[in-house]
């Protein structure tokens, strides 16, 4: 190990334990359940957000055996608001995986713990981490910043070669001495460093540990990295929602295909246009009343949500009452797995 490298780590570890977060509720525990609950979480989503769901999370399962053992739409509908369903659908898969093949512990290596779903090498490496202490580097998108800055890392991460050989550089420079104090040490510094002080633009440069030693300062370049040209495009759909009400205030809600957008989730009927919704209502007689239109925006989607309410006693005609269909009263959407603008929406009603 170079001197370089001795000094990143070092002055990592130290700057987290003066002046990164430590205070977190996810933090100061090497309880795998309640680190991996929180790691999920946090993908691609902000602190703040997960201070309030997480919490509440736990009340409810405890333990990796309580997840397990509950309902796929009790776990959705408390997950409800975060986004990115996919990723309580692998969690409750995950817990089951754990108490049926594991006997209710989590692996304490990478390869076993990426194998499980939804867990990432990078998770994976967050875990063994934090909770044992193992030398194992993580990329999430702060961490992928930090070094690619620090170590004048300008390949291309559209490119796999690259992406590997940025993950074999992070190896690299992880510490070597006192793991089980050093590795959740450095590996949380990482993680602060990216959200507090080496932001995407403007990075605080002057208050970073790492600025004596960081290329992209040296060259007054922050901004120039990381480096990846092949980016998603931005598309737009149109969805029409069919609002339909009985006498008894009660709404008509369906669950969603198992892949897709809302996998999973309860949800109105879902039209691809205005004449589709009509002929599904035309059996009814009733007159559809239009809400104001709305979009929800998602990470790579733009989707225009076309609300009709519509009263009437008859499911629409495309449908027929089972257990992923039927009449839901206002009480009963509060405990089901409902997207965010869904419930929004209904809460208007």
């Amino acid at each position: 190990m170079t001197g370089r490298q001795e000094t990143i780590a070092a002055q990592v570890v130290r700057w987290q334990a003066e002046h990164g977060r430590n205070h977190l509720p996810w933090q100061n525990t090497r309880d795998a359940y309640r680190v991996w609950l929180s790691e999920i979480m946090l993908q691609q989503t902000q602190v703040a957000t997960v201070l309030d769901y997480y919490p509440r999370f736990l009340e409810q399962f405890p333990d990796v055996h309580r997840l397990a053992a509950a309902p796929q739409n009790e776990v959705l509908a408390l997950w409800s608001g975060l986004g990115y369903y996919s990723r309580a659908r692998n969690l409750h898969r995950c817990a089951q995986i754990v108490v049926q093949a594991h006997g209710g512990q989590f692996p304490r290596t990478v390869p076993e713990l990426a194998a499980l779903p939804g867990i990432g090498r990078s998770t994976a490496g967050a875990i063994a981490a934090f909770c044992f202490g193992v030398r194992a580097p993580i990329l999430d998108a702060n961490v992928r910043r930090v070094l690619t800055r620090v170590l004048g890392f300008g390949a291309d991460l559209a490119e796999a070669k690259n992406e590997r050989a940025l993950w074999l550089s992070a190896e690299a420079l992880l510490p070597h001495d006192d793991l089980p104090v050093a590795m959740p040490r450095y590996t949380q510094g990482l993680m602060d460093l990216g959200a507090t002080i080496c932001l995407p633009r403007n990075p605080a440069c002057m208050l970073c540990p790492l600025q004596q030693v960081c290329v992209a300062q040296r060259d007054g370049n922050p901004q120039g990295y990381p480096v990846r040209t092949r980016k998603l495009k931005r598309s737009a759909q149109a969805w029409w929602l069919l609002l339909q009400r009985d006498g008894d205030g009660r709404l008509w809600l369906e669950r969603r295909p198992p892949a897709g957008i809302w996998a999973g989730l309860y949800c109105p009927p879902v039209y691809a246009d205005r004449d589709a919704l009509e002929a599904a209502i035309s059996a009814s007689g009733a007159p559809g009343t239009d809400l104001p239109a709305f979009i929800h925006v998602l990470t790579h989607r733009d989707l225009h949500l076309h609300p009709v309410l519509v009263r009437g006693a008859a499911a629409p005609a495309h449908c027929a009452e089972s257990s992923q269909a039927g009449w839901y009263t206002p009480q009963q959407w509060q405990t089901m797995g409902l997207p965010a603008p869904v419930r929004k929406l209904l809460g208007s009603l």
